[in-house]
């Protein structure tokens, strides 16, 4: 595996999971405490809920994407390009329950599927918290609600740094009654470009299926 594939899945791993340390100031305000030694308000302006534009396209999924992975977590699918991707049960990242990877490229992707329902805006807050405790500079670079498949899902592109490295994670996130799924994919910056459309292909393979 390439060393800055390695990072990015050490990064995104923290999508899952709490991997910070929250603190209380002397003036009674919550705190997280990172590893590299900075911290930030727990509940700082910047991520107070606002109004996020819903796009008005619909999206649907490739008719090149013909091969469908079921969740065993919760009722969703994923219609992936084989002749693209190759995938399978994720094995670096044990929060995912599968991983992709352009079979002709530098771009990843990963499925993290649970069977707890989470509110799209709280899902968003929980995924730039737990990013930044890996990369302190993650900043939603953009959002919006699509529809997707008929899904009502939150599209986010966010941007960081680790380790010197600037990357993009570039997901979906949907959640209802059987679960929540966060659809990402990611690469390097300089990168962006040239991968847009096969984020693009393998998100809008997001869709629901018979719930486990």
């Amino acid at each position: 595996m390439k060393p800055f594939t390695i990072i990015l899945f050490l990064l995104l791993s923290t999508l899952g999971l709490s991997a910070q340390t929250n603190a209380i100031t002397e003036q009674g305000d919550e705190v997280i405490l990172f590893d590299d030694g900075t911290w930030q308000y727990k509940n700082p302006v910047e991520e107070v809920v606002e109004q996020i534009a819903t796009n008005q396209h619909l999206f649907e999924k490739s008719d090149d994407a013909t091969f469908l992975l079921k969740s065993k977590r919760n009722g969703v699918g994923f219609w992936v390009n084989p002749k693209q991707w190759k995938f399978g049960k994720a094995t670096n990242n044990p929060e995912a329950e599968y991983e992709f990877e352009l079979k002709d490229g530098d771009l990843y992707g990963m499925a993290i599927t649970e069977g707890v329902e989470i509110p799209l805006l709280t899902l968003r807050n929980i995924a730039l918290e737990n990013g930044r405790s890996a990369a302190p500079d993650l900043q939603i670079v953009k959002q919006e609600f699509r529809k997707v498949n008929g899904l009502t899902v939150l599209h986010l592109l966010m941007n960081g740094t680790m380790q010197g490295i600037k990357f993009f994670y570039y997901g979906y996130y949907y959640s209802n009654s059987n679960g929540t799924t966060q659809l990402i994919t990611y690469s390097t910056q300089n990168l962006y470009e040239v991968y847009e459309n096969y984020c693009h292909e393998l998100l809008n393979g997001l869709v629901e299926v018979d719930a486990k």
